[in-house]
């Protein structure tokens, strides 16, 4: 026990070490990326570092960025950062340090799911083990890639230790992160992960074939492949579940940024921070789900409430997705067809608006979509339920572009625009070291 604590302790180091614009210095004490890699207690503790890095550090800057630039959050606090990401436009500077965490977080996990599959076939494991950390790395790949892709025009789908990593465009990114899905989901099917792997990693908390099946589903829709993203969700059991698990050590970080210390850096906004346009049932259950009425408005004069749903206790798990984003996405993409098939997308979509018997008691229960039967109203009809039920779930940012809302005007302090960005400029840790860097969005 004491040797698989010092390996996650040193896994973790291993891990923030790998940012590009860093210059690395040997420390006698420490132990080399190779041996960290090259055992079977280092590269189950660069697992365990991996997931624990994107379920805490990478969550918050996953949810809490776009969260403040779609107005889903109101910001409560004189933090520049914070100050900077609520007025947004063109005057958001590559230095903010949300801007950084995100950028970074993702690369540090890219790398280090590339240096676990690197090392698994160094190592003497039993086939289901290896098989479960292949999968489970290339998953972790597959979400940083994807999350890179959801707010950033170009990313980075590969680390370079000579800091000249190439971009791609953001649909490469999602297309590269399908690719890693689908050869995640065929070890699975030719090796399923061994018990030994399941217990020293997942520890149960994550259903690896359903998330990725999930995510696969996520990422052709937001790619625009359609029919593969009704065929990934309809492969989804959706009465499975996957969390993020926390305890007081590794805190929930949506609560550590809203509720800890009775300090909090934004509260979520009423309405789930959408226009009056979009009308809810009072009695939806997503809104008592996920909010609590605060009748109180915040520094920019922006409606703020309190947080419940998965934010509202330090432990509180966080689901990896919520099983009704694969009605969503059934509902969204069979409207997206060529030929669209309203029918079927009206069926996904009172899926979501019925819904009593949620693994995770996210239930809108109310009436079935009696609106008018048009792709248009529809899709309107879709984007207001995902603002709903997948509300801080970090793809308010991407939604916002596909469906088309009203495009920032690169004014700062416009706090009445939708979002105020289309996507984050490159962050200076990046351009300052890596010669490929493009040249930032307009807005």
């Amino acid at each position: 026990m004491k040797n698989y604590i010092k390996y996650i302790l040193i896994s973790v180091s291993v891990i923030t070490a790998f940012v590009s614009c860093e210059t690395n210095f040997e420390d006698p004490n420490s132990a080399t990326e190779d041996q960290v890699f090259s055992s079977r207690e280092g590269i189950f503790a660069a697992a365990v570092g991996l997931q624990q890095l994107y379920s805490t550090t990478g969550v918050r800057w996953i949810v809490e960025t776009p969260a403040i630039t779609t107005r889903e959050g109101g910001i409560t606090t004189t933090f520049q950062n914070m100050i900077e990401l609520e007025d947004g436009g063109t005057s958001l500077p590559n230095f903010n340090s949300n801007v950084q965490g995100l950028w970074s977080t993702m690369l540090r996990i890219i790398k280090n799911a590339e240096s676990i599959e690197e090392g698994v076939d160094n190592i003497e494991l039993d086939a289901g083990t290896r098989s479960g950390l292949i999968a489970h790395a290339k998953l972790f790949k597959a979400l940083a890639i994807g999350s890179l892709s959801q707010n950033y025009e170009q990313v980075i789908v590969a680390t370079s230790n000579d800091n000249d990593a190439t971009f791609v465009s953001r649909n490469e990114g999602f297309q590269t992160a399908i690719t890693l899905l689908t050869e995640a989901a065929a070890q699975l099917a030719s090796t399923a992960p061994s018990t030994e792997f399941v217990n020293g990693i997942t520890l149960g908390n994550i259903d690896l074939g359903n998330t990725i099946a999930a995510m696969t589903a996520r990422y052709n829709l937001f790619a625009g492949n359609y029919d593969a993203a009704i065929a990934a969700a309809n492969s989804v059991d959706l009465t499975s579940t996957s969390i993020f698990a926390y305890d007081t050590q590794n805190q929930n970080p949506i609560w550590a940024r809203i509720i800890q210390n009775d300090a909090p850096n934004f509260k979520p906004r009423d309405n789930f921070g959408l226009p009056a346009e979009f009308v809810f049932d009072a009695a939806d259950g997503r809104l008592a789900f996920y909010l609590i009425p605060l009748d109180e408005t915040n520094q920019n004069g922006l409606p703020i409430e309190d947080v419940s749903g998965f934010f509202n206790e330090i432990t509180e798990p966080i689901p990896v997705y919520l099983p009704d984003e694969m009605n969503l996405i059934i509902a969204e993409a069979n409207l997206r067809l060529g030929t669209p098939n309203l029918g079927a997308a009206t069926a996904a979509l009172d899926e979501v608006l019925t819904d009593t018997d949620d693994p995770f008691e996210v239930n809108a229960n109310v009436a079935a979509y009696s609106g008018p039967n048009t792709v248009n109203d529809l899709l309107n009809e879709v984007y207001r339920n995902r603002r709903a039920e997948l509300f801080l779930t970090g793809m308010s940012l991407e939604d916002s572009r596909r469906f088309g809302r009203p495009e920032p005007s690169g004014a700062a302090m416009n706090f009445t625009e939708e979002r105020n960005r289309n996507f984050y400029p490159y962050p200076d840790l990046e351009r300052n070291s890596n010669p490929n860097t493009p040249a930032d969005p307009s807005i």
